[in-house]
């Protein structure tokens, strides 16, 4: 018999809120890429610094790796944030 899984509670959870919580974005290095990812960080982390960024291109310059560090305050924020992201016609992947 197949008993439904709990919803996660917080003791469950490996991350302590509030944190800071890096997301790697990767993508085709176009323009507005940098741009998208900026503004959908800053929609989920208000104070959200574009200091706190950092570029990578890909070995053969053809893909830019973003990895953006925002204040993660709940675990619903970060899925919704890696759904935004990706599903971002711009972006590739997410970690």
């Amino acid at each position: 018999m197949n008993t439904p899984t709990p919803p996660t509670s917080r003791a469950d959870s490996l991350i302590e809120y509030p944190c800071r919580f890096p997301i790697k974005v990767m993508g085709a290095k176009v323009d507005g890429l940098l741009e998208a990812v900026t503004a959908i960080a800053k929609a989920f982390d208000p104070a959200f610094d574009p200091a706190d960024i950092a570029l990578r291109d890909s070995r053969g310059g053809n893909y830019l790796g973003i990895t953006i560090t925002i204040n993660a305050t709940s675990r619903e924020q970060l899925d919704e944030l890696y759904r935004t992201l990706s599903t971002h016609p711009m972006v590739r992947v997410v970690l």
